[in-house]
């Protein structure tokens, strides 16, 4: 799947382009696998995206640590 879910499109709308970069290659897994959503974990010094299997396609979550 070449084309990103609307819903994850709408999530990197706005985004500067350093975070657009990080998050894109696994939300286009995600939408490869069309099995899981992806959870955003953002610190202060860094963000990290994984597929989440406890979260279903097409949904992303934002967890601040």
């Amino acid at each position: 799947m070449n084309q990103l879910p609307a819903s994850y499109e709408a999530y990197l709308s706005g985004k500067n382009a350093d975070l657009v970069a990080t998050l894109r290659p696994v939300l286009q897994q995600s939408a490869a696998e069309m099995s899981h959503g992806v959870r955003v974990v953002i610190t202060l010094d860094e963000v990290q995206a994984h597929a989440d299997p406890t979260i279903p396609f097409g949904e992303i979550r934002e967890e601040l640590l």
